[in-house]
Order: structure tokens, then C-alpha cells, then sequence
């Protein structure tokens, strides 16, 4: 039985997933001012501008911090704010070309992906995990293939990027563990990617003053709720919640990213489509199951992390 203190770090959660899933409509929205590496750009540099806060309290916080390289602490920031900013922009440029819904839903899937990528590194991944793949692998196919075998070009691109997801998560999860103040190591993953996205926008897309200015409402949701607001809470909920209540509640962001769709933006779905909806959030789910049961009868299974926000809208 859960207590009040559990209790509230899920609903805390809760309130997140909201946010990222409302997230993924803001993104669509911004695409009508701005190209999606300035989307991006400005984004990140709000959302790390956002941690600055919790960076400092973090450092009068801690009473002795440990001792680390700055060399090392640079480059596991440059190397996660790389794959950051792959992850994010193939979202970002696949979204234009889909549905808000349907790019939620197909992101999500990186929670099936973490642990079975997770066999490159020799860790056991459980059968319920496998039978979760093949669910949203089956669920994926409905949702977003129509003709034959053809993938449309938006859903392949946000596919590829959930790859990224993935491989980002298992990033944090060994990084995190060598750092103190993982609010640094995310400040500096999203001013790498902030930087790459800034330098790309400037050299492929027209950006100006008044389409930042028509596309500010998008842009802050981006940077300051789906990055800052929604990362805090993740930080504060997660000290009480179970990782694998956490991991699940969080990935209800995919339902809401359809709910925001179909209330900002009046996207619909087919039958086809929902029923393929409900087969990959199936397979999510008894993926986090089956993970749950192993870790905690097996020693050595693969754990996937709950959803980190970097990887929101």
C-alpha cells in the first residue's frame, strides 16, 4: 500500500507526464513560426537557463562535494548533449511531417528499446520484455504504416530518434553514477545540444526576430515547463516513488501527446490507429513489468531508467 509521501511523488509524476505529452503539440505548433533546429535551439538554452536555479542550490546543498575531472565531467556532457541532440532532432524534424499523437506514441518507444538495447553491454533482458517488444512492434505497424510496408517519412524519423532515446538513457545511467550533482551533467547536455542546434539553424534556416517573437508561447512550454518545470518534478518525485510505478506513470505521456493533438490541434486517428495505440502502450507497459519482476528476482537483469525529461517536447 502505498503512502501519502509515495502518493504525492506520483501524482507529481503525473503532472509531468501531462506536461511532456501536451509538449509534443507545442512542438507542432512552433514548426508553423520557426525551423526545428531554431525550435530546438531556443529551447534548450531556456532549459538550461531553467536548471541554473537548481545547480546553485544544489552546490550550497552538498557539504562536501567529491572530488571528479573536469576533464571527464566536460566530456560525458559533450558526449550526452551529442546524442541529445541527434535524439531531439529527428523528433523535432520528423514531427513536421506527422501527427503530434502519433509522434508521441513512437518516441515512447524507447522504453521497450532501453533494455533490449541493453544486450550490447551482455545484460539479460526478460521474456516479458520481449513480448512487450513484439506488441508495440505490431502496434507500431498499425498506427503508422498505411500502405504496404511503407513507413510515412515523419513516423520513420521520430522512430530512428527513439533509437537515440534509448541509447540516452543508458548514457545518463552510467554517467549519473560517476557525478554528484546530475543537475550539472543536464545543464551541460543541454547547452551542447542547444549550441549544435543554434549552429545548424543559422546555416540551413531563415531565422528571425518576429518568428521567434510568433512562435514565444511554443517555445517557452519547450524550454521552461516541458524541460525545467517538468524535470524538477521528476527529480523531487522520483527520491519516493518506485522506479517502476515512476517508469510507467511517466510514459503516459504517449496518451496525453494524442489528448493534446486532438484539443489544440484537432488531429484524429483512425480506428486502425488507436487500436495500434493501445498495442504499443500495451507493450510498454508489460515491458516495464516484466522488467520490474526480473530486477527484482534475477540479480543482473536490466533495469530501464524511468524517462528523463530531457527528452520531452
Amino acid at each position: 500500500m502505498l503512502t501519502s509521501k509515495a502518493l504525492k511523488a506520483e501524482l507529481l509524476l503525473l503532472v509531468a507526464a501531462v506536461i511532456w505529452g501536451f509538449a509534443f503539440a507545442a512542438q507542432r505548433v512552433g514548426m508553423d513560426y520557426v525551423g526545428p533546429f531554431t525550435y530546438n535551439g531556443a529551447r534548450f538554452v531556456l532549459g538550461a537557463l531553467a536548471l541554473l536555479p537548481l545547480l546553485w542550490l544544489g552546490r550550497r546543498a552538498a557539504s562536501r562535494p567529491r572530488a571528479r575531472s573536469k576533464r571527464a565531467m566536460l566530456g560525458g556532457g559533450l558526449l550526452a548533449g551529442l546524442v541529445l541532440f541527434a535524439g531531439a532532432s529527428l523528433q523535432q524534424v520528423g514531427i513536421v511531417y506527422t501527427t503530434a499523437g502519433k509522434a508521441g506514441f513512437v518516441t515512447g518507444l524507447y522504453v521497450v528499446i532501453v533494455p533490449l538495447l541493453g544486450l550490447l553491454w551482455g545484460q539479460r533482458t526478460p521474456g516479458m520484455t520481449w513480448a512487450g517488444a513484439v506488441l508495440a512492434a505490431v502496434g507500431l505497424y498499425l498506427l503508422t504504416v498505411t500502405d504496404g510496408f511503407t513507413l510515412a517519412e515523419g513516423d520513420g524519423l521520430v522512430l530512428v530518434g527513439a533509437f537515440f532515446w534509448a541509447a540516452h538513457v543508458l548514457l545518463i545511467g552510467r554517467l549519473s553514477g560517476r557525478y554528484v550533482e546530475p543537475v550539472l551533467l543536464a545543464c551541460l547536455q543541454f547547452s551542447v545540444c542547444a549550441v549544435l542546434s543554434l549552429i545548424v539553424a543559422l546555416a540551413t534556416e531563415p531565422v528571425t526576430l518576429q518568428g521567434l517573437e510568433a512562435a514565444a508561447l511554443p517555445i517557452l512550454y519547450g524550454g521552461l515547463l516541458s524541460v525545467g518545470v517538468a524535470y524538477t518534478l521528476q527529480v523531487v518525485a522520483q527520491r519516493d516513488a518506485p522506479p517502476a510505478h515512476a517508469a510507467i506513470i511517466l510514459s503516459l505521456e504517449t496518451v496525453f501527446a494524442v489528448l493534446a493533438g486532438w484539443l489544440w490541434l484537432n488531429e484524429t486517428l483512425t480506428e486502425r490507429g488507436l487500436f495500434g495505440c493501445g498495442l504499443m502502450f500495451a507493450g510498454m507497459l508489460l515491458s516495464q513489468w516484466g522488467v520490474d519482476r526480473s530486477a527484482s528476482s534475477e540479480a543482473g537483469a536490466v533495469v530501464a531508467p524511468a524517462p528523463s525529461a530531457d527528452k520531452r517536447g
